[in-house]
């Protein structure tokens, strides 16, 4: 299809606008099959980019649970093909608390405003914007781009990235390698110098989120209840939420340490890494998270009436392990819930890995280099969990790479899931010419 005279022609120009109209389409995904379909966005992704050329398949796990698929030919065909995901989905946001509607795309302050400005429908904003003048000026990868725009990340995956990784793997044919969320964003180093680190994640956490429950005897509550299933379950989610997990540093997080001690300047006590996160201000933010497992209880529920005890509690627990610890992980979490509680997971994944001292790493670190000359690019493992996983399993290791320009003054990780989510302007328009950097190289 043609492009109209009256767009935007690169993708500067239009990378705002792009993610402007992504957010004022609501997509929450409130999990459990609860929230707004993606299709939507699904179907606004595949009109860009069938602006461009390109054939889109919209695909749906469930009725309006939508996923747009494209692969975009080489020039090479001996060459490996590459994959670019990212998510449609995001988490809820209540209107009374923020400063503009969190689904009205507003551009104040030099920000494009609302959930999913930074997780993650900037980052999509970013990839077609870049792909679109990329096939507009007849410039195309040596190897197919596979591009994936996915459904529920928000929640399991199920009805996303899993789901297509399973139902549609004929798309991923020759990708070995992808980028995503979570990393290639700036932190200022502490010191005042000027420096800015770039983390470029390599590697995540696992995930391990459990249903806690307990059975007891149900009876009147004005009488005396031993066996009461609600206190039971209180005391071992207290017993596990006052844990202090010891710290576990794997290679990609000694790697990290490594980096940052070397782009800082400085050296990084491994033995008080509490204290030394504190001490790095924004750069501790980037192995605070990392050092050690994690489980947080967030969700109780027992009960029908005040004066009645009831026969079952159940709880839910996030946990998150770091790679080569799962069987640590689980053995702490039973011995301090105890016999009486069950467990089972609602979600488990192990902990995907992309090779920090590979050829794209070094592409990507590169690519921040031109566009900033005072970055520092560090290997980094996010603390949470993405798609990643579940391209992971069927052999593609992602690299979380959202380039980002940032200030000082904007708390990036405040931003995954706050309120009054915004993304710099000029930050999308930096993230761009970084990634069409990276795609030449391709």
């Amino acid at each position: 299809m043609s492009q109209p005279e009256t767009l935007p022609r690169t993708a500067a120009d239009e990378v705002a606008g792009i993610c402007a109209d992504l957010i004022r389409i609501d997509t929450t995904n409130e999990g459990e099959g609860r929230g707004r379909p993606e299709r939507p966005a699904a179907e606004h992704v595949a009109a860009l980019l069938d602006e461009v050329g390109v054939r889109a398949e919209i695909v749906e796990s469930a009725p309006g649970r939508a996923s747009v698929l494209a692969r975009i030919p080489g020039t090479d065909p001996s060459a490996p093909a590459f994959l670019v995901h990212g998510h449609l989905d995001v988490v809820p946001a209540d209107p009374a608390e923020w400063t503009v509607h969190p689904f009205s795309g507003e551009v104040r302050d030099g920000c494009v405003w609302g959930r999913g400005a930074v997780d993650m429908k900037g980052t999509l904003a970013m990839t077609l914007a870049t792909v679109r003048q990329r096939l507009r000026e007849g410039r195309r990868t040596r190897g197919d781009l596979v591009l994936a725009f996915l459904a529920d990340e928000e929640c399991t995956g199920d009805l996303g990235s899993r789901y297509v990784a399973a139902e549609h793997r004929d798309w991923f044919t020759g990708c070995a390698e992808a980028i995503s969320e979570s990393g290639g964003f700036s932190t200022d180093a502490p010191d005042g110098s000027g420096r800015r680190i770039y983390p470029i994640a390599t590697g995540e956490r696992g995930t391990a989120w459990m249903r806690l429950t307990v059975r007891g005897t149900a009876g009147h509550g004005s009488k005396p209840a031993p066996d009461n299933a609600v206190a039971e379950l209180a005391h071992a989610v207290s017993r596990l939420a006052s844990y202090e997990w010891p710290v576990r540093l794997t290679p990609g997080v000694r790697a990290l340490l490594d980096g940052l001690a070397d782009a800082l300047g400085t050296t990084i006590d491994h033995d008080r890494l509490d204290e030394e996160a504190r001490r790095l201000g924004g750069a501790g933010r980037l192995f605070a998270g990392t050092v050690r497992n994690s489980a947080n209880p967030t969700r109780l529920d027992a009960g029908y009436k005040v004066n009645v005890v009831p026969g079952a509690a159940t709880a839910q627990v996030d946990g998150r392990y770091l790679p080569g610890t799962g069987e640590e992980f689980l053995a702490t979490v039973d011995r301090l819930l105890g016999p009486r509680v069950t467990r089972e997971f609602i979600n488990f994944e192990e902990a995907p890995a992309a090779d920090p001292a590979g050829a794209t790493f070094a592409d990507l670190a590169a690519s921040l280099r031109a566009e900033d000359p005072a970055a520092h690019p560090v290997p980094y493992v996010m603390p949470g969990g993405t798609d990643a996983k579940s391209f992971n399993r069927i052999g593609i290791s992602s690299f979380g790479f959202a380039p980002l320009l940032l200030g000082p003054d904007l708390d990036y990780f405040g931003m995954f899931h706050g309120v009054d989510e915004r993304v710099p302007v000029e930050g999308l328009r930096f993230g761009t010419r970084v990634l069409d950097r990276f795609l030449d190289t391709r």
